[in-house]
């Protein structure tokens, strides 16, 4: 028996839930579109959302339903309840996936509302990214699919009429007002014996309390606190809880252009996300959650300073090869579907300031001491020395060759710089305090000389280049000029007026390919409509910065979800989802404009 044409055509119908290990997205028809197991770089079990349905799902609906009538997140979890009513009556479908102890499970709870509802189950597990069809049999109770090193075992409590039809696993069963029926799909290694079973009610109620427990320290208290807690438990899901690493999202070539080829992976660990996600965590009071961030860091980056990649993996895995997956044909048709990343190769001298900054950071934030720090900071300042002429590929990751991208000379001069207060700062740190002065000051003045245009008035994406760069905009927030230097309001003005969209801001010039080397067009990215929003209350603008800030609140979907990119003629949302990148820049706005901390 088929299961339904595929309904979601939109990035913002999907909600996530997770363990802190992996997660899922649950689409508006119902249906797990997304799941990777055991980890948020694993192949996919369920991968419909880059193919079809023969390439694995699990939807859970009203027989004859198409669309959910309405969801929301139990209040400060990440708990999904989605409500269908129909005319026999309503029934609502609370998803989660409990933090694991052996094993992850995904529960799936059905609750009579009113009336009496015939609700069907449709699951196809599809392993290695939905071209693995496994092996399914009954045992005790459960349908348990095995695949080479795959297996899952599903069960549900009370017991509902099951059958395998189509290669697929279906259940049909009516609740009424009243009535519970809860599903458990739970996964483990095929050589190694079922894990334990888990109460899919206690389970319930523990993760109901624990996200509630963890949500009630943020101690943001501004306007729209309900987005900046639902931006926080967004990136405490998609931390990778035994590292202590942040992916940049859980997903995988979700298109920038609609039918288009930017289609990245983005399931690891970026350096350049590191500041911005320390001063969000800290702002916001959660210190062990930035501790974690900041050893997971220290681990990745150890080493020869001439080997810093730009990303890392989960727990710090350096070899990340990208290929294409041929037998998916992508969301919307959007080819092709990749799995790693190559920019994991690119030169990036912007990820030196980063690591540099955020280490300082940590250091007057209170973190614990962790020894060697100030070594690896010094270790990569003196690489920096020379290192810093080269061109690179830049913060973008273009790949069009090399260029002296000035954000990245803007961030060696925030290694120096950064190197030089602590020294200032802090007595017992050793170090060649003139040599890195004299670092600092000759990267200013390069910049200045070779990075601005004064015709326009405006700083510059690279050396003697016309085009722009929405990371220009973060030139006052680093401190290497003041806000009111009349070089910033220009670029400020530059940069609305040339990457502005309806508003909101393009990273670099709308001839995209000129830039990057790649065919088609990409949205507005949300990360720099924040930094945009940033730069304006920095220069006095406040009130328009808020009023920035509110638009961007409103594209965020029904359940406070963004993706990386927003395309304002088609109305949608683009990229990779949900994308820490953009939830990183909300919080960090929203305490710049409303709470005591700076944004990043």
């Amino acid at each position: 028996m088929a299961g339904n044409p595929h309904p979601v055509h939109r990035i913002e119908d999907y909600a996530l839930i997770g363990d802190e290990q992996t997660a899922a997205l649950v689409g508006a028809d119902g249906s797990v579109d997304w799941l990777c197991l055991p980890r948020f770089d694993s192949a996919a079990c369920f991968a419909r959302l880059l193919g079809d349905e023969s390439n694995g799902h699990w939807r859970i609906a009203p027989v004859g339903a198409d669309r959910y009538t309405g969801r929301s997140y139990r209040e400060d979890t990440l708990v999904l309840d989605t409500e269908w009513t129909t005319p026999q009556g309503t029934v609502l479908v609370t998803d989660l996936m409990p933090q694991r102890h052996r094993a992850p499970d995904l529960v799936r709870i059905v609750q009579g509302v009113r009336g009496e509802v015939t609700v069907r189950s449709t699951l196809r597990l599809r392993f290695d990214y939905g071209s693995v069809v496994p092996w399914v049999r009954r045992a005790d109770g459960h349908r348990v699919a095995v695949a080479g090193p795959d297996s899952a075992w599903l069960r549900s409590v009370p017991e509902v009429p099951t059958w395998g039809e189509d290669m697929g696993t279906f259940s049909e069963f009516t609740v009424k007002e009243g009535e519970r029926v809860a599903f458990v799909l739970t996964w483990h290694p095929s050589h190694e014996p079922r894990p334990p079973l888990v109460d899919p009610y206690a389970s319930l109620r523990h993760s109901v309390k624990d996200w509630q427990s963890w949500a009630a320290h943020c101690r943001y208290d501004g306007p729209h606190r309900d987005m900046v807690v639902r931006s926080l438990i967004t990136l405490k899901a998609l931390t990778y809880r035994p590292t202590g690493g942040i992916v940049a999202a859980p997903t995988t070539s979700l298109p920038e252009e609609p039918g288009g080829v930017r289609n990245w992976d983005y399931r690891f660990c970026w350096l350049r996300d590191s500041t911005l996600t320390l001063k969000a965590l800290l702002a916001a009071g959660y210190q062990s959650e930035a501790e974690a961030w900041r050893n997971w860091l220290l681990r990745a980056v150890a080493g020869d300073p001439a080997d810093l990649q730009i990303m890392y993996g989960l727990a710090g895995e350096r070899r990340l090869p990208e290929f294409e997956l041929p037998w998916l044909s992508g969301f919307g048709d959007a080819r092709p579907v990749r799995v790693g990343n190559d920019a994991v190769n690119q030169l990036q001298l912007d990820v030196y300031g980063e690591v540099v900054d955020s280490l300082t950071l940590a250091r007057r934030s209170g973190l614990s001491p962790q020894p060697d720090v100030w070594a690896l900071q010094a270790v990569l300042l003196d690489f920096l020395r020379t290192a810093w002429r080269q061109p690179d590929e830049g913060l973008w990751e273009v790949r069009s060759g090399r260029r002296h991208f000035v954000h990245s000379k803007v961030m060696v001069w925030v290694a120096a710089d950064r190197a030089v207060r602590a020294m200032e700062e802090f007595a017992d740190l050793e170090g060649d305090l003139d040599g890195w002065r004299e670092l600092r000051d000759e990267v200013h003045r390069e910049v200045c000389d070779k990075g601005y245009d004064p015709e326009r008035n405006t700083f510059t994406q690279s050396y003697g280049s016309r085009e722009l760069d929405a990371a220009l905009l973060r030139i006052p927030r680093v401190g290497f000029l003041p806000p009111d230097d009349p070089r910033v309001l220009g670029t400020i003005e530059a940069v609305r007026a040339e990457l502005g969209q309806d508003g909101f801001v393009r990273r670099y010039t709308p001839d995209a390919t000129a830039v990057d080397g790649l065919p088609g067009q990409e949205g507005t990215f949300l990360v720099c409509s924040f930094w945009l929003a940033d730069a304006l209350h920095m220069s006095g603008r406040t009130k328009e910065a808020r009023e920035l800030f509110e638009r961007l609140l409103g594209l965020a979907n029904d359940v406070g979800l963004l993706a990386e990119e927003y395309d304002p003629v088609g109305d949608r949302l683009l990229g990779n989802f949900p994308q820490a990148f953009s939830h990183i820049g909300l919080v960090n706005t929203a305490l710049a404009l409303f709470g005591e901390e700076g944004a990043g």
